[in-house]
């Protein structure tokens, strides 16, 4: 009898992880969760336990903390087949013009500590042969816009390093996947005007994830639309799209 498949989720606690985290210990894979707040994803994993009937641990993870990365890789009892970074952090564009540690601390958190943990997981999994990764990335990093460029700035370096991470382990048997959801509504989105049609809910990220991962897409955009948005924006011409307000 097979062993069942695993999951490990980077930055379990946000809304989206917890919908991901759902989908998959329903499907019957086995649950890591890591993230910064223990106590959350303890009650999280008690949780997990109930709904689907399958194992879930808990670790520690400063995504900050590079020297801390491969030692929560090493603490897993097995390494996971699958590994999805929800790992980010939001922040006003205003705030970040005015603080520099703000706006450091955004482009840590978004590209610098993801990538180099996924680094890690990427030469694990090569090693193996076999493995997915999946990282969340944004619409934001299509093209940098006025009122978020610290935010899409970050992920736009994070969409590229999911690319060239893709197209380096594309020979050894590793997937890697970059997903772009638009508006997700979420805690973190509650006291925002978001139109209908272009936000998504936290379980159709995860079921869109679920069914991209098994197709092995490169790239998806959990609702679709938004590739033909952000494409129409990335071909606004400079010299016009400096004028515009968005």
């Amino acid at each position: 009898m097979n062993a069942p498949r695993s999951l490990l989720i980077l930055g379990a606690t946000s809304g989206m992880a917890r919908a991901i985290a759902r989908h998959y210990g329903a499907a019957g894979y086995r649950l890591h969760l890591a993230g910064r707040d223990m106590a959350a994803l303890e009650r999280d994993a008690a949780d997990l336990r109930v709904r689907t009937a399958t194992a879930v641990s808990c670790h520690s993870l400063d995504v900050l903390d590079h020297a801390s990365h491969a030692g929560l890789l090493n603490e897993l009892e097995a390494f996971p087949d699958t590994v999805v970074c929800a790992v980010g952090l939001m922040a006003d564009q205003a705030a970040c013009s005015a603080d520099a540690d703000l706006a450091d601390r955004v482009m840590r958190t978004n590209l610098n500590g993801p990538a180099h943990l996924l680094a890690l997981v990427g030469e694990r999994m090569a090693a193996r042969g076999a493995g997915t990764i999946i990282g969340i990335s944004s619409v934001a990093g299509d093209r940098g816009r006025a009122s978020n460029y610290s935010y899409g700035a970050a992920k736009a370096g994070f969409t590229a390093f999911l690319s060239g991470l893709r197209g380096r382990l594309a020979a050894t048997g590793v997937h890697v996947m970059t997903v772009k959801p638009g508006f997700v509504r979420t805690r973190m989105t509650a006291d925002m005007d978001l139109p209908p049609a272009l936000t998504a809910e936290p379980q159709a990220v995860a079921q869109a994830i679920f069914r991209a991962q098994e197709k092995r897409r490169d790239v998806i955009y959990v609702k679709p639309v938004w590739r033909w948005i952000m494409l129409c924006i990335r071909l606004i011409p400079e010299r016009f799209f400096k004028r515009m307000s968005i």
